[in-house]
């Protein structure tokens, strides 16, 4: 059985490796996976023993094994979309697309789950049910959310659900998981700042923010403590900061900054919120200015349950692969939190090699190495539930 499922993974590996290459030359943004989705549903092909449900909260899509037969049902997730970032690195299959690239490895996420999808219409279920789940509109934080209420998904209630993510600064084909929080709770909040404007000679005659602004872009320095090894770890990151127009005859009289707000759990995010807040509005009131503020993107925390955790490390070692668990958790977001929010569950992550670019560098590249290995952890996953 081991010797049979490894050659028809490998015999996958080309064509794998064909629908990775297609995915990253034609990279789609979030909410518009059009194409992607069509691809790889073309890719997965009519399947005997499994059922497509299309259109899931936009462009995502699920493929649907069930054995009729009680027992545990289980759920793989992938994500599809790409990045506003331009690739800098010359490959025959670059994008096409100027300033949308796969920059993040979902073109490579997405075409393993499409070839465990293959590999499953080879072995059927001997019980239970399988849910493989292509994501839209990971980047923005809003595809899993739009999957769950979407009605096509009201029955999903999976004992597990698991999804990986690559890895550069690890060992290639390194699985990387860890108990509890995997990945950051992330935030994105936008504050706007008005006040008057004035002719520049005479601007005690208008309510500039500049001075607000400041204060504000120097307090989210004093609102930081980055120190991953402590519970209250904490990043506020201005990323965006806009005063006034290009006028050199006027006081400006309106600003705004963005930040980016970092926390491993929900209380600490609440509690840095909360006060940040009160900063914005208390220092926008003595200054005579109207604050507003607007929340962008959400991502919550992954939680990794103990128990799926374990059943990772299993596959791993079935697998013949080297298990690493971070001391910390992972300082991005990632919108699968909201699926380990609902259900039991873990992420984990494959090296993609020690000295290879970070993710969203432009000159980043999923390695197509990672194909069959992620494709074999999640089949041992399977075995190690008693599916197969």
């Amino acid at each position: 059985m081991e010797k049979e499922s490894s050659l028809i993974i490998g015999a996958l590996l080309e064509e794998l490796t064909e629908l990775r290459h297609f995915l990253h030359a034609h990279p789609e943004v979030s909410g518009h996976e059009k194409r992607t989705a069509a691809a790889l549903v073309d890719f997965i092909g009519s399947l005997s023993g499994a059922e497509i449900v299309s259109r899931v909260g936009g462009y995502g899509f699920m493929v649907v094994f069930d054995s009729g037969i009680p027992g545990p049902f289980l759920a793989f997730r992938a994500d599809m979309d790409a990045l506003n970032i331009q690739e800098t690195v010359d490959r025959p299959y670059r994008s096409v697309y100027r300033g949308v690239s796969h920059t993040c490895g979902h073109d490579g996420h997405s075409a393993i789950l499409a070839g465990v999808a293959r590999w499953m219409d080879d072995h059927p279920l001997k019980k239970g049910k399988v849910a493989l789940v292509f994501q839209p509109s990971e980047e923005n934080g809003k595809g899993a959310q739009l999957m769950l209420q979407d009605k096509k998904m009201r029955e999903f209630s999976p004992d597990f659900c698991y999804a990986l993510h690559n890895l550069p600064g690890y060992p290639l084909h390194r699985v990387v998981v860890r108990k509890d929080v995997f990945t950051a709770y992330v935030k994105s909040l936008l504050v706007f700042l008005q006040g008057k404007t004035s002719h520049a000679a005479e601007p005690e005659h208008g309510v500039n923010p500049a001075a607000t602004m400041a204060l504000l872009l120097y307090a989210a320095g004093k609102f930081t403590r980055n120190r991953p090894a402590d519970p209250d770890f904490t990043v506020v990151t201005p990323v965006y900061a806009r005063l006034g127009e290009k006028a050199y005859g006027v006081s400006a009289g309106y600003g705004e900054v963005h930040y980016t707000l970092r926390t491993w759990t929900e209380e600490r995010m609440d509690e840095t919120t909360r006060m940040f807040l009160h900063l914005v509005q208390k220092q926008a009131e003595e200054e005579g200015l109207t604050a507003e503020t607007e929340w962008k993107y959400t991502f919550f925390p992954t939680l990794n349950h103990p128990d799926a955790v374990e059943h990772i490390a299993r596959a791993a070692r079935s697998a013949g692969l080297t298990v690493t668990e971070p001391a910390e958790p992972f300082k991005w977001g990632e919108d699968f939190g909201m699926f380990t929010r609902r259900f039991k569950g873990a992420m984990f992550g494959l090296g993609s090699g020690v000295n290879t670019p970070a993710l969203h560098n432009p000159d980043f590249d999923f390695p197509d190495a990672l194909l069959t290995t992620g494709i074999r952890i999640f089949t041992e996953l399977l075995k190690n539930h008693g599916l197969i």
